[in-house]
């Protein structure tokens, strides 16, 4: 259903607000540059510090925007169920593709709880739902036998997830319990290569904000089992990969794209800070390294 690289988007702000006219134009710019999909209001997109009326607006303009050009999978997660069932049927109504569900974070659910939690929302909304597992930033873990578990229950509805676990064997358990259907998506650019080359589908990254034509040739070559290729386009990215991450997110993101593009800025919203010098640095030497810049 989901495949190749589909960026988790930056959402730009400009005076302390949306700017939807520069949303817009990431958007067009992703598709034209051979982007797969689009994924709003994620972790990187700030989601945790947008209101829900904002959140709910992101995601509208990013679905039309796209146009179907390429399908929207809506960040919809929150630690409160009731919060991303809203989340959810308003992305529904907007024509999402499909919701991108995080494991409630700071709850610290059990593994019960977290299958109440994902059963009560799919249940609710028919809404495909890929599930997002980053316990880096949640604490929880959905265990793989959470993961089967859910997707035997809701066959067509929980149709995938975000692995940001880092996790390699995950891939192959998933796979030989749940078979090639059940789409598995990297959320570590960084490891995307040894995920794809685990039975992994694409990734949903946060280099494709910056690089998408290379994240997206780097995924057709991985698909296509042109490793030759993929490792050349690895290592040509693997250092913005890393620097990305030198500072929070999306800090060096938005650096990056502000370099890159006049019509975005690197305003971010607290707690997320601009980047350091340091960080700077090593973002600059990066966008060379790839020859972006």
């Amino acid at each position: 259903m989901f495949s190749g690289s589909i960026p988790a988007l930056v959402t730009p702000f400009r005076d302390g607000s949306l700017d939807e006219s520069a949303f817009r134009r990431l958007i067009d710019w992703q598709i034209a540059e051979g982007t797969s999909g689009l994924v709003p209001c994620g972790t990187t997109g700030e989601a945790p510090t947008l209101t829900n009326d904002e959140q709910h607006r992101t995601i509208a303009v990013c679905i039309e925007q796209a146009a179907g050009r390429v399908p929207v999978i809506a960040g919809c997660g929150s630690n409160d169920t009731q919060t991303a069932l809203w989340h959810m049927q308003e992305a529904k109504a907007a024509g999402a593709d499909a919701a991108l569900l995080v494991a409630p974070y700071y709850n610290r659910p059990t593994q019960a709880g977290l299958l109440a939690h994902f059963c009560y929302l799919a249940e609710r909304v028919e809404l495909p739902i890929v599930l997002y597992n980053v316990p880096g930033r949640t604490i929880t873990d959905i265990k793989p036998e959470t993961v089967i578990e859910l997707a035997r229950r809701f066959p067509g509805r929980i149709v995938g997830i975000k692995d940001a676990t880092g996790d390699m064997t995950r891939v192959t358990e998933h796979r030989m319990a749940l078979g090639g259907g059940f789409c598995q998506l990297s959320g570590n650019d960084e490891s995307a290569l040894a995920y794809n080359a685990s039975g992994g589908f694409g990734c949903i990254s946060v280099t494709a904000n910056v690089a998408p034509a290379l994240c997206a040739e780097f995924q057709q070559a991985s698909e296509s089992g042109d490793m030759a290729r993929a490792h050349e386009l690895n290592q040509r990215l693997y250092p913005l990969h890393r620097a990305l991450f030198t500072d929070a997110s999306p800090g060096p993101v938005k650096y990056a794209l502000a370099r890159l593009h006049d019509w975005l800025t690197e305003e971010l919203r607290l707690p997320i800070v601009p980047s350091s010098a340091e960080s700077r640095k090593a973002v600059d030497a990066a966008l060379e390294h790839a020859g972006l810049v």
